[in-house]
């Protein structure tokens, strides 16, 4: 019988210590990408993929995000006394239904592997998405949804990949390609940050997985990798050493790297460029930028 995946983990128990001194009070996840919080991208990505249950790893100083989810019946009443329903039902599309959404905390920093290890009761046997909301991916159908139909043809596990430059390669876990099938590739494994010059490829796995419970029973054994910490690239290799298959998929979209301070102003620069109401003012104060850049040259 074929499986559906309608579970994903949101690991979010990072500090975000390259957004301080922002995140020594606001999570670094409802940091807004234009008027959203970058978590916000995240979800409505899932559930365009058929996500019906969205699990959290948090860590302390997150409760700002869990109020995020919740409702705000008072800001909800003077929206409807002020007969503002557009931006009421933009509030409400932010509602988590009770039962839909859980927290799990991660009390050690022990890397990505570690922190889906700890939802790992709630998936039980189950294929499960992983999303990491660093990733924001601008697409005409989601990441994950493209990602849901491949595991619809392949049942196994799916990773998201791109590739990137040479020299950016040591930075990423790539690819051990054995069949290019277009965007669908087949894997000899992957390797976490190769040292530069040894990359088996240069198709590189970002914020997105579509993983099987093996991947979890690799994860109970806690070994550690790269960094010292429990990588998930690892639990997903030693799945694939037990038989089973990993893919990689090339999405059609454009990724931005949210986790940087340039990848998160590259992204608002775009996500405001593809909005009706903002692109006109923006797109003339970015032509007066560089005229008068070329000015002054």
């Amino acid at each position: 019988m074929r499986k559906k995946v309608t579970k994903a983990i949101f690991p979010v128990a990072g500090m975000g210590t390259r957004f301080l001194p922002a995140t020594k009070s606001v999570p670094k996840e409802i940091m807004t990408l234009v008027d959203r919080p970058l978590v916000q991208y995240a979800i409505d990505e899932a559930r365009e993929a058929g996500i019906k249950e969205f699990i959290f790893v948090t860590s302390r100083g997150k409760g700002a995000l869990e109020d995020y989810f919740d409702n705000a019946p008072q800001l909800e009443q003077e929206l409807r006394r002020k007969g503002k329903d557009e931006l009421l039902e933009i509030l409400k599309s932010t509602n988590m239904d009770s039962g839909e959404i859980a927290y799990m905390r991660q009390h050690k920093p022990l890397g990505l592997g570690h922190a889906v290890w700890c939802a790992r009761r709630l998936i039980a046997n189950e294929p499960f998405a992983v999303i990491l909301p660093d990733d924001v991916i601008a697409a005409e159908k989601s990441c994950l949804a493209q990602m849901v139909d491949a595991f619809e043809e392949t049942q196994s596990n799916i990773v998201a990949a791109m590739e990137v430059p040479d020299h950016m390669t040591s930075s990423y876990g790539i690819l051990d390609i054995k069949e290019d099938m277009g965007s669908i590739v087949s894997t000899n494994g992957m390797v976490e940050k190769p040292v530069a010059g040894t990359a088996p490829s240069n198709l590189a796995v970002i914020g997105r997985y579509i993983l099987t419970p093996t991947v979890l029973q690799m994860l109970n054994k806690k070994k550690t990798g790269a960094g010292g910490e429990i990588q998930l690239t690892d639990a997903i290799d030693d799945a694939r050493l037990k038989g089973e298959e990993v893919f990689g998929y090339r999405f059609k979209g454009e990724r931005f790297d949210c986790g940087s301070k340039a990848g998160f102003l590259q992204a608002t620069v775009a996500f405001a460029l593809a909005r009706d109401d903002l692109r006109d003012d923006l797109w003339r104060y970015l032509n007066d930028v560089v005229h008068a850049e070329k000015a002054a040259q």
